[in-house]
């Protein structure tokens, strides 16, 4: 499983023009989800995405947590994530998990987060979206539950 998160001070997601999702101050996290991933990766991403100290503290040092920082998070599926270009000009999806798997998968980290307390917004699964976001740093960091 694989996640790009970002530090934003606002982001949302939209799905035939209409808003499915925003936030204000937190995180978006672009969410992929590989073939063979299971509850031991879904619990890694909870884990590291909630206590993870991206945030400001009042001295200005990256030093407090999502919820430490009062953020929200918007979390987008985006199966691109295990997508393969190692050969060729055209991505391969081999690694990506079967639609049914990915999905279950993904729901389960987002009512993990939610059942840390957080307020956990969300993309459409299977949906052509748009993303739209600011970056707050900008901060980026990209997890894998299989420390690839």
């Amino acid at each position: 499983m694989r996640a790009v998160i970002q530090r934003v001070t606002r982001a949302s997601v939209a799905v035939d023009g209409r808003i499915e999702g925003q936030i204000g101050a937190g995180l978006l996290v672009l969410l992929g989800v590989a073939k063979g991933d299971e509850d031991r990766d879904v619990q890694y991403l909870v884990e590291k995405i909630a206590t993870l100290r991206i945030f400001g503290d009042p001295q200005g040092k990256m030093n407090l947590s999502i919820g430490e920082a009062g953020g929200a998070l918007l979390i987008v599926p985006q199966f691109t994530l295990v997508g393969d270009t190692e050969k060729g000009r055209r991505p391969g999806f081999d690694r990506a998990a079967p639609p049914d798997a990915a999905r279950a998968l993904y729901e389960q980290v987002v009512a993990g987060l939610r059942g840390r307390g957080l307020q956990v917004e969300t993309g459409v699964f299977g949906a052509h979206m748009r993303v739209s976001l600011e970056n707050d740093g900008p901060v980026t960091f990209i997890l894998d539950s299989r420390g690839g």
